[in-house]
């Protein structure tokens, strides 16, 4: 009777071992750049949808200023995986030894990036602009390397200025202590519509329209230590993109968490976003993005191949 008794207490603790291990999730610090922005918010939408939770992920998520201070806090290992990092950034930080490894392509192309001017300023073009200031985010930011492309090939001559937010770029562009500011929708879209605010130019008026600008990275300890963690990670964020192109309950989704309607919700993602533009698997225009880190300074020398193949190290997509 003792043994049968025993045999079933040795079962039931073994099904709740079981049962404890199916619920435990691995806990992921993510650092995502501009809280809001469609693309970078894939992380956020798959938490809140349960997609990350299926693959045994909870995430923790941090919302920065910019790629500069995420690529910061993925270098310093404060956070496991970094979302929205310049690329030029991470070649430029991989050049000089950082420990930091790309794992998904994050943004192709630039059409989100918009800048704008007071409409009252009366300014019409990004290019001239001479004795004016233009914002950027932070150093080593998509923004930045959009500007350089504005004054590479448009001819802007107005000084770059890191400003942060797109909410604290507003406040300066407002207050005057700024010219030209940068966005993201859906922020500003209101106030465009309203007639406060005039855009004046997108990141896809440059070359960059044919680049992969951001990048999802994390760093070479994350990478050994926790590889399963980050390989299912970008499990995740593949669902996620689909689930954010697919379903159309991610709108109740993405429009309840940052409390916009429904409608700038639909308009922030088919107005801005192709689902090209997020898709992770690939580092599109690679050989010129190579090229530009050299000229705009990020780098010293071109990466070779096989440089490249260190830095770039995307989880192979499972089926």
């Amino acid at each position: 009777m003792l043994g049968t008794f025993g045999r079933l207490a040795a079962t039931g603790t073994m099904l709740l071992a079981m049962q404890l291990g199916a619920y435990a999730q691995d806990m992921v610090k993510v650092a995502a750049g501009q809280r809001g922005n469609w693309d970078s918010s894939v992380p956020e939408i798959g938490q809140r949808a349960g997609i990350f939770k299926k693959h045994g992920l909870e995430l923790e998520i941090l919302y920065t200023q910019g790629s500069g201070e995420t690529q910061q806090a993925v270098i310093s290992g404060a956070v496991d995986v970094g979302v929205a990092i310049g690329t030029l950034g991470a070649i430029g930080a991989f050049s000089k030894g950082a420990p930091i490894r790309i794992i998904g392509a994050q943004s192709t192309g630039a059409g989100d990036l918009y800048w704008y001017a007071r409409s009252e300023a009366g300014l019409t073009s990004i290019s001239g602009n001479e004795g004016k200031t233009i914002a950027f985010s932070t150093n080593g930011s998509s923004t930045q390397t959009v500007v350089n492309a504005f004054i590479a090939e448009k001819g802007t001559k107005a000084k770059p200025t890191a400003t942060g937010s797109p909410s604290a770029t507003l406040t300066q562009v407002m207050s005057g202590q700024v010219d030209i500011g940068w966005a993201a929708p859906p922020f500003g879209i209101e106030l465009m519509d309203q007639g406060k605010i005039k855009k004046l130019a997108t990141g896809n008026d440059t070359s960059l329209k044919e680049q992969t600008v951001r990048v999802t990275a994390t760093s070479v300890d994350k990478l050994k230590t926790r590889k399963d963690v980050i390989e299912r990670f970008m499990q995740a964020y593949r669902e996620t993109v689909d689930y954010m192109y697919t379903n159309p309950e991610v709108m109740k989704v993405y429009s309840d968490w940052l409390q916009i309607s429904p409608a700038l919700a639909l308009r922030t993602r088919d107005d801005f976003f192709e689902r090209a533009a997020i898709e992770p698997d690939t580092i599109v225009g690679l050989d010129k993005i190579v090229q530009d880190a050299v000229a705009f300074k990020y780098a010293s020398a071109p990466l070779t191949k096989e440089q490249l193949s260190e830095l770039i190290q995307i989880p192979a997509r499972k089926k």
